[in-house]
Parts: C-alpha cells; sequence; structure tokens
C-alpha cells in the first residue's frame, strides 16, 4: 500500500488482467501531510460519496479528526482502489466555514439562532399551511447524497406525515432517465449487469458515458483489461475527444440532440444483417415487430445526414456491436440530459434485448448513475418513485404500503402521478407551493435557466428551508438554513449503480450544532406530532438501524429486496448486492439470468409510457400488451430538438463534469488538491472554430444563449466543430456575489426550461449558443 498522486495520474499504474480473470488488487492511500499509516487510530468502514462508483473505502482517524482514506482490498467493486475526489475531497469535512448553527432570516438577513427557534418556525409555518391550504402547499427537494435510512423516513414524513406528492430528488437532473428507461423495458428500476461484468465483455460500448471523469475507478478497471490479454474493443459515443474516446476501438461524435436517431440507425442495421437472437426475442421479450417496423426508416444514409456521421463511421459501430460474443452497454448524461432522453436509452437496452445479451457474464446494460446515493432515493421513494418500486398506479401497491406505514389508504396521496421537480417550481413560481425545503442539494447552482430559479427561489411568498453543511448559494436564499453532518459525520447505508449496498460508519462527530439529517427528519416528525392509525408515533424509528431495519420490511418481496442485509454482515463484507435475501444471502449478481423480469402487470413498478408524448399507459393497456410480463421491445420516432443551431446562435452548447470536482464543489472545491488542478470554468472549442474566430488557449470568452451570458477560458480542442462545452460545476459561493444575482459564471445561466417527457429529466445538452472573444490580442492570460 502506498499513496500516490491523484492529479496527474487520477487512474493510477496499470494491473493488467485478462478475460475472466479476477481483476488484481490494488490499494490507494492518501493521508494528511507528515502522517503514515502507523500515526492513525483507527481506521472506520465507509464507501466513496463523491461519484457514483461506489468504492469500498475506509477513513482514518486521528485525534478525533479525518486524516486520510485508504481503499479495501476485499471490496467487490474497487479491490481496493480510489477516485482522486475521494483521495483528496475528506479534507471538506474540516472545512473552517462548515454551517455549524442554525441559521434564521430576520430583517433580511440570516443570523445565528438555536435549534428550538429554527424547528419551530418551520413547524409554525408548516402547521399553518396545512390549515390554510392543505398538504400540497409543503414540497421537498432532495438530493443523490443521503442515506437509504434517511431517504425512506423523507418519504414516509412526506407521503404519510403531511400527504403531499411534492417530494422529488436531484437525481431529476442526473439518472431520472435511468430509471425511466429500466422500467420501460424490464417494468421495474434496477441495473440488470454489474461491473464484473466488465471482466468478460469482448465489446464494451460506451453511450454518452464519460466513464474517465464520472467513474474513474471503473475506467481503472477497463484500463486494465485493455493492457491484459485479449482486451476487449471499446465503442464511445460522444460529442467530446475524452479519455474513453481516445482508447476506443471506435469514437462516433454525434451532433447533440440526434441520439435517438443513431441508435434507431444502429438497430436497423443490426437486424438488416440479422444479428438478432431470435430465440432469446421470441422467449423473453414482446414488441419486436414494431421495432423492426420502425427502425426499418433509418438506414445509415438518414440517419448519417441527421447525426453529422458518415455512412462508414454507422456501419462500422453496427458491426461491433452485431459482431461481440459478450456485449456491455452503458449509458450516462451524454443520453440522460439530451433530446428524447428515455428513448434513446431504451434503445440501447433494446440493442442487449435483441442480441440476447442479458444475464451471462460479460453481456448486460448498466443505465449509469450520477451521485452515490441516487439509487436510494429511487428506491426508497423519495422522489417520483413510490416506495419499494412499487407502482403509483396500483391500487394493491399503494395500500400495501398504506398497512405498513398503517395509515389509511387516502393518506397517501396517489389521485395522479408525483410531482416532478420543473412541475414542483411552477407550483412555487405561481404560489401554490408555499414552502420547500431543500435537502444536500444546491439548485441555485445545478438547475437550468437560473435567473428563473434564483427568481422563484428568492420570492418572499415561498419558505425556503435550506439543508446543508455549507453555505451554498440556495442557502443564501433561504428563511431557515439547518446545519447538517455529513459523510464521515453519522452512520447509513449507501446503494450504488450495480446495486451494491455498503454501510458507512461514522467516524467523527460533527462540527457545533450539526446534526445528521436523519436526527433532523426525525426532530420534526415528533415537533409535528405524526402519528399512525393507533396513535403511535410516525415514523416509528428513532435511529439509523431501526430505520434501516423498517425500510428492509418495506424493500420485501420487491425487485430490490434488502431483507438478507443486516448492519452486522455489512461491516463483516465489504459491498452486497440487492436484491438479497434468504434464498440468496450472498446478493445477486445479475439479474434476469432466467429471462424473467419484474414486469408481470401484478408486480411491475410502471405500466410505462409513451415515448415521444410520456403520456401514460393505462393498466388495462399493459395487461393486453405484456400479459406475461416479458421485457419489452418499444420503439420511437426521431424528431428534432426545440432548440437547434441557428445565425444568431450557432453553436449546439453541452454542459457536463471534470474528473476533479463533484456537483456544485460544495466539498471539492474545499479540498486544496482538486481545487488546483480545476480552479476555474472553461470553455472548450473546436480546432477549426477556434482558428476561424481567431480564439486562442486561455483566452477569455462570452458565451451567450437566449437565457443569459458567461464568461469562461477558452480550452482549444478535444471537441467536435459546431460544439462548445462548460462544466457545471462553477457557482458563485466563492466569489463576491455569494448568490449569483449578477450571474455570468454558472453554465446554468444558458441552459433552457425544458425536460424529457418520460423521465421529466432537464435537458442541459441541446441550447443553441454563440460564442466571442474578449481579449483583443488573443493568447494565454
Amino acid at each position: 500500500m502506498a499513496g500516490r498522486d491523484g492529479i496527474d495520474q487520477p487512474w493510477g499504474t496499470r494491473t493488467p488482467y485478462g478475460p475472466g480473470g479476477e481483476w488484481p488488487v490494488r490499494v490507494d492511500r492518501h493521508l494528511a501531510d507528515g502522517l503514515a499509516p502507523a500515526d492513525v487510530d483507527r481506521w472506520v468502514r465507509s464507501a466513496a460519496v463523491l461519484h457514483s462508483n461506489g468504492d469500498g473505502l475506509d477513513i482514518a482517524v486521528k485525534d478525533g479528526e479525518i486524516v486520510g482514506v485508504r481503499g479495501r482490498a476485499d471490496d467487490r467493486v474497487n479491490r481496493g482502489r480510489l477516485d482522486p475526489k475521494d483521495l483528496f475531497g475528506w479534507q471538506a469535512n474540516a472545512s473552517a466555514d462548515r454551517l455549524t448553527t442554525p441559521l434564521i432570516r430576520r430583517d433580511g438577513e440570516l443570523v445565528e439562532a438555536s435549534w428550538d427557534e429554527a424547528m419551530d418556525r418551520i413547524v409554525e409555518h408548516s402547521k399553518e399551511l396545512l390549515a390554510e391550504q392543505g398538504p400540497s402547499a409543503i414540497g421537498f427537494y432532495t438530493s443523490g447524497q443521503l442515506f437509504a435510512e434517511e431517504y425512506y423516513t423523507l418519504a414516509t414524513i412526506a407521503r404519510a406525515g403531511l400527504g403531499t406528492n411534492h417530494l422529488d430528488g436531484n437525481t431529476r437532473l442526473c439518472t431520472a432517465t435511468a430509471a425511466a428507461a429500466l422500467k420501460e423495458s424490464f417494468g421495474s428500476d434496477g441495473q440488470p449487469a454489474s461491473y464484473t461484468d466488465v471482466d468478460h465483455a469482448d465489446v464494451i460500448a460506451l453511450f454518452g458515458h464519460n466513464v474517465a471523469e464520472t467513474q474513474a475507478v471503473l475506467w481503472s478497471r477497463i484500463l486494465d483489461r485493455l493492457a491484459g490479454p485479449n482486451p476487449p474493443e471499446i465503442l464511445c459515443v460522444d460529442p467530446r475527444d475524452t479519455p474513453v474516446a481516445r482508447a476506443a476501438t471506435l469514437h462516433l461524435a454525434p451532433l447533440p440532440g440526434t441520439n435517438l436517431a443513431l441508435m434507431n440507425g444502429l438497430l436497423h442495421l443490426i437486424i438488416a444483417d440479422d444479428r438478432v437472437d431470435h430465440e432469446y426475442v421470441e422467449r423473453c421479450t414482446v414488441g419486436y415487430e414494431d421495432l423492426k417496423a420502425m427502425v426499418a426508416g433509418y438506414p445509415p444514409e438518414r440517419v448519417a445526414g441527421i447525426c453529422g456521421l458518415t455512412e462508414a463511421e454507422i456501419r462500422a459501430a453496427a458491426r461491433l456491436l452485431g459482431s461481440a460474443g459478450r456485449l456491455l452497454c452503458t449509458v450516462l448524461q451524454g443520453f440522460y440530459q439530451s433530446h428524447q432522453a428515455a428513448a434513446a436509452a431504451v434503445q440501447v437496452n433494446n440493442l442487449n434485448l435483441v442480441r440476447g445479451m442479458l444475464g451471462k457474464p460479460g453481456a448486460g446494460v448498466l443505465q449509469m448513475n450520477g451521485q452515490p446515493t441516487a439509487q436510494n432515493t429511487r428506491e426508497c421513494g423519495a422522489d417520483g418513485d413510490l416506495t419499494g418500486f412499487r407502482n403509483w398506479a396500483n391500487d394493491g401497491h399503494v395500500a400495501e404500503l398504506a398497512r405498513l406505514w398503517n395509515v389509511e389508504v387516502s393518506r397517501i396521496p396517489h389521485y395522479g402521478p408525483p410531482t416532478h421537480l420543473m412541475q414542483l417550481l411552477r407550483y412555487a413560481e405561481n404560489g401554490t407551493l408555499r414552502f420547500l425545503w431543500v435537502s444536500a442539494t444546491n439548485p441555485a447552482v445545478s438547475l437550468p435557466e437560473l435567473r428563473r430559479i434564483r427568481s422563484i427561489l428568492a420570492q418572499e411568498r415561498l419558505f425556503l428551508v435550506v439543508q446543508d453543511a455549507f453555505r451554498t448559494e440556495t442557502a443564501e436564499l433561504a428563511d431557515v438554513v439547518l446545519p447538517a453532518a455529513i459523510w464521515g459525520e453519522k452512520t447509513g447505508t449507501f446503494t450504488n449503480a450495480d446495486r451494491t449496498v455498503h454501510l458507512s460508519e461514522k467516524a467523527v462527530e460533527p462540527p457545533g450544532q450539526a446534526r445528521p439529517d436523519l436526527d433532523i427528519l426525525l426532530d420534526y416528525a415528533r415537533r409535528m406530532d405524526f402519528r399512525d392509525q393507533d396513535g403511535a408515533p410516525l415514523p416509528p424509528w428513532h435511529d439509523a438501524e431501526s430505520a434501516f431495519e423498517a425500510w428492509k420490511r418495506a424493500s420485501a418481496g420487491r425487485p430490490c429486496d434488502y431483507t438478507g442485509l443486516s448492519y452486522e454482515k455489512l461491516r463483516a463484507t465489504s459491498g452486497v448486492q440487492w436484491p438479497c435475501t434468504g434464498e440468496h444471502p450472498d446478493g445477486t449478481e445479475r439479474l434476469y439470468t432466467d429471462g424473467e423480469f419484474f414486469a408481470q402487470p401484478d408486480h411491475c413498478e410502471s405500466y410505462g409510457r409513451d415515448l415521444i408524448t410520456g403520456a401514460p399507459v393505462e393498466p388495462g393497456e399493459y395487461r393486453a400488451m405484456n400479459p406475461d410480463g416479458k421485457a419489452m421491445l418499444k420503439a420511437a420516432e426521431y424528431l428534432e430538438p426545440h432548440e437547434s443551431p441557428d445565425e444568431t446562435f450557432p453553436f449546439a452548447l453541452i454542459t457536463g463534469r471534470t474528473i476533479y470536482h463533484f456537483h456544485t464543489r460544495t466539498k471539492t472545491a474545499r479540498a486544496p488538491e482538486l481545487q488546483a488542478a480545476a480552479p476555474e470554468s472553461w470553455v472548450e472549442v473546436s480546432d477549426g472554430d477556434a482558428k476561424r474566430l481567431g480564439l486562442h488557449e486561455g483566452d477569455r470568452a462570452a458565451i451567450t444563449t437566449p437565457r443569459g451570458e458567461v464568461r469562461a477560458r477558452v480550452r482549444v480542442g478535444g471537441i467536435r466543430e459546431g460544439v462548445l462545452f462548460i462544466p457545471f460545476h462553477y457557482g458563485y459561493f466563492d466569489t463576491d456575489d455569494p448568490a449569483g444575482h449578477e450571474g455570468g459564471r454558472a453554465a446554468n445561466e444558458l441552459t433552457m426550461t425544458d425536460w424529457d417527457p418520460v423521465s421529466k429529466q432537464p435537458l442541459f445538452k441541446t441550447a443553441a449558443a454563440r460564442i466571442r472573444g474578449l481579449d483583443a490580442l488573443g493568447g494565454a492570460r
């Protein structure tokens, strides 16, 4: 074990291995300057929290403070490796500007208050609004970074305590399309594949998934396969020249907003060349003839024109996918945040289904997540989903949940679809939503069209509660700010993108009066005096472990069954994949190995939606279409984006991530090594566009869309012509305008209010923009 340079060598040294082999161990570590492992008082079990990969790690503690981290050699996800953000991000816990006491707004200013003062204000407003307008006046917007126990508690309070339908998570921004695509194809959320499929695949296709920067450890696993014997071939679909693209066998760089057309074209060739597993399709799926008829209209010559690719490129990609013996496909934000997001992601599922590539080593789909606990937000029901992957449109599922919570069925709002974030904001904008509680997320930087978002959040008629560890841009607009404990300061479980559950234990005390999110939520429930039908407190649990046991009962019999897990088991085993039951006590590596799906009409999580309009499929229609609960092949026609480049705004603007920052930098900007690696925002411009416009590396430039303007330094190269890229991480908390009233820096000043009709995920990759240089002389300055 040795410390390593996680900045200049973000993926570390290679440990090659061949197909079917076991990924070699390489344990990474980083300790505070001057400390050696022998100086550490104790190591505390946890997992990575600054990305979605779910790497098991231990927290080093000395004199009651976090002083470093190390990977765990026996962890099934990372085999000891750590992401650069893991190596350095822990330093944020000890930042001098942590929130340590509640704040309340008095005479226009946020001032320190006691917990009783802050909670009394929240409870007083809650009760007034319940009396005046009912529960629909109150809404919650949470995160993909809390623990399962906290999400389940929040869902119980919102649905059974208050009875509001207004609860969503910031997973709406990153993985709502993953959940939607899985439900559309398989009847329920839940990743079919496992990270271990990298060890077996002979073709790995990454669709809009810059795994090198979003999941650095998983990319290390792929790099080690590429360095070993009989390496897999790689297909990369991304308009940028990313590290994945540079390592790929074939790189397709389609125009933003054309992913669905590309996928239809690839399926056209797969079917035309008869690369179809007809036995699997007949036995396990419905909808093949409709899919075949739809994609027949997407020959490569048409698709090439739509996507800005050559016919040869499209045919080469189809040959690669069609000839694979073990095909692993992954999908992320390049598809999820684009035009027709769910429809395009579903076509990736279709690709694996028609090729019979599910449920066996090296073959499967990973509709990836963007945050460490996004999976928990969805499965616990702290977003638009119903707890335990239950079906909002199935009265039996709602009644089952009512029995579990011991409340009347009518207490759980199920009169219509749950409110997604973008609709929730509209309700706040028009004044019907009067109370919004934001936990562990920062919408004043992360949501599209920020000028509008700030105007909504700053309204006097909206009572805004922010629960966070730092005074974020959103906290600057709040009426009450609650100081929260973060990773390393509380105990709970979280689940990564391949269904692996880890236990993260409390290592140190939170600073000042900061409290775990679970404690804050339970305090609110007790002060509101929520009760079940027998008069018992609701929720009845009192700490993290009792909340986990309650969540296990809620998951019993559902696809995400946790009943075989316990804190004791998770302390002994470094990562277990759900479903974990008495029948499968060691967890489940792959779903659908027997060709059976969670799609039976009485069991499925959703009856699905029309991929073009988003209109829900009626229960009777679903039963007629899929009575046996098979996987569903769904097709959709390509439509042009609502906003395309024109003479005034000739570029397509996309936003995304860098490996050195996470979300809105609330933690990573407070880690010196990470902040130094990426201290300011930039705009990426192709070589050709830069020459044409007289732009040079390091120049200052103004980027404008119909929503606003931001300024950033130019980086030349690494992207297809006609496309601009800006990272979305950079806000205003570290400027002289911490609320961002003046704008001018955050990428989301430029993005638009529009969303996918099926997943309701906002679009961050189809805006039209222009760019102009601000430095007359050019050159790096």
